[in-house]
């Protein structure tokens, strides 16, 4: 009872500090403030993510579990999980920059640019064509329910981008007006895509256009469970 205690209270502080991790950073993509979550206590996170494996948890371990670790001893185990956080860590921080290094020269100078929603990655994309002295406008639909594209729009004004805001309705009227689209996603996989719902329609609306659709993402966006199988919505 009092591992099972310890356990409960390890999860609850573990979702207190996701939480304010979020809060204190609201363009911190959550899979890695989790991994910020994971890797701020160490030793004590990860005795919890592996307790079924340790041979406390043997029992409930070998009559649940269909496949094996890659390291079978419990303290390399649990060194591994704390490495590989790191590594991702160091990788992730730098993605956005990476991406918007190399997505930011398909931005021409005078473009008409649509996007949909709010996306940390395309914002960091636009900003960096803003750096590299571009100019340039961006369409923007409302994104209801939660009017994430008026978010979006705020952020644009702020680097002096003019932004029309326009009717999720109006994606089809609009198609023709600008020269390329740019989305984020919330998760990627190989045919298809998941975001925020309307980017369906305007992946649809680009292709009948003949107008070039970019996603951009970090890697760890990336899955293979499920099928999304074509541009998809969330």
């Amino acid at each position: 009872k009092k591992e099972k205690r310890t356990r409960h209270r390890m999860r609850f502080w573990l979702i207190e500090y996701f939480t304010s991790q979020m809060e204190e950073d609201p363009n911190m993509a959550s899979a890695v403030a989790a991994i910020w979550t994971l890797q701020s206590r160490r030793p004590c996170v990860a005795w919890t993510l592996l307790w079924p494996c340790s041979p406390a948890g043997s029992s409930s371990c070998a009559s649940s579990a269909f496949t094996s670790l890659e390291y079978s001893d419990y303290s390399k185990c649990k060194k591994i999980v704390i490495e590989r956080g790191e590594i991702f860590l160091r990788r992730i921080s730098l993605s956005r920059k990476t991406i918007a290094d190399m997505c930011h020269t398909f931005i021409k100078d005078g473009a008409r640019i649509r996007t949909h929603a709010y996306s940390r990655v395309v914002l960091r994309v636009l900003e960096a064509a803003v750096a590299a002295k571009k100019r340039f406008s961006v369409y923007i639909t409302e994104s209801q329910p939660d009017l994430s594209g008026k978010k979006m729009a705020k952020a644009l004004c702020h680097l002096n981008v003019p932004v029309p805001v326009v009717l999720d309705a109006a994606a089809g009227y609009i198609m023709e007006k600008v020269d390329l689209v740019v989305v984020g996603a919330e998760g990627v996989e190989n045919g298809g895509m998941i975001n925020k719902v309307g980017t369906n329609q305007m992946a649809v609306c680009a292709k009948a256009q003949n107008k070039p659709f970019y996603v951009v993402e970090e890697s760890f966006k990336f899955f293979s469970c499920g099928a999304t199988g074509s541009a998809a919505s969330l």
